[in-house]
């Protein structure tokens, strides 16, 4: 039998053994067997991991860093990440089944994060104000906020952390992470390339683990500053709850439910490619899937016949294999979930005509596979078109006009990202406004840049990450009054 890699938590820039001496199987999706060992941690992990960033936070070493300095770092990690891509994507693999060709893309495009906000770490500036009384000099400047946790879920484990860690190290601040406790590794493996670019010790710290064990103690902990999560909206919630009880900021991203709409205008073509990607890519594992396809009536027929026959040619298999196009899910129980979710869309009286099952591909094996699968006849008013699946289960959903169109796409409480299909400019224009969400795709789908704005309207979440306005999110920012008059005037007097 083959000896499982255990990995050991990273606080203060130390490998530690887990409070409870316990750890947590890690299992390879494609073929249902474990291959590593993560720790299992507590409370006391918890609030140690806490105190190594607290302490770092007031360490010479790192507050004294200026802004171009910290940038620097960044830009370092950035390189060493680059170097280190191709063996991230496969620890990232095997943690959560993904494709190879997906997660070492993915890899690759980390130090993109690391290289823009180390660039924008020194550009983020005060302002002297103009103010209205005499004799005084008044500025902001802006400061990091502190001790700042971060949780992320199973599907992209390090894409999603990269999100918000390059900013808050921009900003100065230092982090706890907590990622899944399905997918750890690859956070772990981070930890060393963190330290590699020369960290300060407890600028990064690493605590795996269940929720309600460690994930809890992190969120209420007094001297954390500021929560950032991604996963679903009851853990969202239920985190939201518990920050604002000693008034954490905090940035939720969460579910999705989107609406891709294919318009009678549209290259039916490149339409179908759209749809396909937006589901059946990561096998359906990602907020942003567009899972309610909306199709113009008049070419309702004629459209669904296409995707139908694409779809049938995905490959399905092993995620290693370059060639892949559908891999597994990455999780028990998700697993049983998605067939849960097939079985309730027939009994509402959606037609399953594509897949809705396990696949009986020899190369499949023993993995977590579920069919790509397509419903049709699907009313939004169905839980299939309501809940969130989160796995390749696509519900067709016909449309007359665009206000029909429109409405359709806003009746969910979700509003993470959207899509359109059109060869009509002012369509392309106009019906972006009238969607709620917080990204709109228009001729493209699953489209993502460190440079633009992510995150939800709705129940899909708080903050946004990316782009220039995602640093500000790890600031506060503070006014200083300095007096120039020669004599104090009356004290009794507000000035």
């Amino acid at each position: 039998m083959t000896e499982l890699k255990k990995y050991e938590i990273f606080i203060n820039g130390e490998w530690k053994k887990p409070n409870s001496g316990e750890y947590l199987k890690s299992y390879y999706p494609f073929t249902g067997k474990e291959w590593a060992l993560i720790p299992r941690c507590n409370e006391t992990d918890a609030h140690l991991a806490v105190s190594a960033a607290k302490q770092a936070m007031e360490a010479d070493e790192w507050r004294s860093l200026n802004a171009t300095q910290r940038g620097h770092l960044l830009r370092r990690l950035g390189d060493i990440i680059e170097k280190n891509a191709d063996r991230l994507g496969k620890i990232e693999v095997q943690d959560n089944g993904k494709l190879i060709a997906e997660m070492g893309m993915q890899c690759k495009y980390l130090p993109q994060w690391f290289y823009y906000y180390g660039g924008l770490a020194d550009k983020i500036e005060g302002a002297v104000l103009p103010i209205d009384k005499p004799d005084t000099f008044t500025y902001t400047r802006h400061e990091p906020l502190g001790v700042c946790v971060m949780i992320t879920p199973w599907n992209s484990p390090l894409l999603l952390l990269t999100m918000k860690l390059a900013p808050a190290l921009a900003a100065g601040n230092a982090v706890v992470v907590k990622p899944s406790e399905f997918t750890s590794a690859s956070t772990l493996e981070l930890a060393n390339l963190v330290k590699e670019a020369g960290f300060p010790d407890g600028v990064f710290n690493v605590v795996t683990g269940y929720g309600p064990e460690v994930g809890e103690a992190l969120v209420t902990h007094p001297d954390v500053a500021r929560v950032a999560f991604t996963g679903g909206p009851m853990s969202g919630a239920n985190v939201y709850e518990k920050a604002a009880a000693s008034l954490k900021k905090v940035s939720l991203e969460l579910g999705g439910k989107s609406p891709n709409i294919v318009f009678d205008d549209c290259n039916i073509e490149n339409a179908v490619k759209g749809a396909i990607s937006g589901i059946f890519a990561a096998s359906g594992q990602t907020c942003i899937a567009g899972s309610r396809l909306l199709v113009q009536k008049t070419i309702h027929n004629e459209f669904t016949d296409k995707l139908v026959e694409f779809a049938k040619t995905a490959k399905i298999g092993d995620p290693m294999l370059p060639d892949t196009q559908v891999g597994p899910v990455t999780t028990q129980p998700q697993f049983q979930k998605i067939l849960g979710y097939m079985d309730i869309a027939r009994e509402d009286g959606a037609e399953c005509i594509l897949g809705g099952g396990r696949p009986t591909n020899p190369e499949c094996g023993d993995g977590w596979f579920v069919e790509p699968t397509i419903f049709a006849g699907v009313d939004n008013k169905m839980r299939i078109a309501q809940e969130e699946v989160f796995g390749p289960v696509l519900s067709i959903i016909p449309f007359e006009d665009e206000d029909e169109a429109v409405e359709i796409a806003n009746d969910v409480i979700y509003g993470l990202a959207s899509g359109i299909w059109t060869g009509d400019i002012r369509r392309a224009m106009e019906i972006p406004k009238r969607i709620k969400s917080g990204t709109v795709w228009v001729n493209t789908y699953r489209a993502l840049s460190y440079i633009a704005p992510f995150g939800g309207y709705k129940q899909s979440g708080l903050g946004r990450e990316n782009g220039q306005k995602a640093i500000e999110e790890y600031m506060q920012t503070k006014a200083v009054w300095i007096s120039t008059a020669k004599e104090t005037p009356n004290p009794f007097i507000m000035r």
